[in-house]
């Protein structure tokens, strides 16, 4: 594994669910990232366009490294030259600063 990748053992971290005014602070700091759902269901996502289908791949196979390395799985939706990434906590019932992380990882994968 690259050294400069930090691995996170999320299982030993507590996390909690972000109340209103700390996920929509936390989303003035995202670029792009939006709400959907309500309730258990409430997830943060983004959609990325691609020129075609071999960039939408290579990023979903980034995002899956990304995802890996957090050990917190986005939900991906993917098409020829789009991928809509939505994260959120099920185990907390919302979004928690995990799911803020790694939208900011996925972000610095297109720098």
């Amino acid at each position: 594994m690259n050294s400069t990748i930090k691995k996170v053992d999320w299982s030993t971290k507590k996390r909690r669910a972000l109340g209103a005014t700390e996920i929509v602070s936390a989303l003035a700091k995202l670029d792009g990232w939006n709400l959907r759902g309500e309730g258990a269901t409430l997830a943060i996502a983004k959609e990325f366009s691609f020129a075609n289908y071999y960039q939408t791949i290579a990023f979903v196979n980034a995002v899956a490294f990304v995802a890996h390395v957090a050990d917190h799985h986005p939900t991906l939706s993917v098409s020829f030259n789009r991928c809509v990434v939505e994260f959120n906590t099920h185990d907390v019932d919302g979004i928690s600063t995990t799911d803020i992380d790694c939208a900011n990882s996925v972000d610095g994968l297109l720098l």
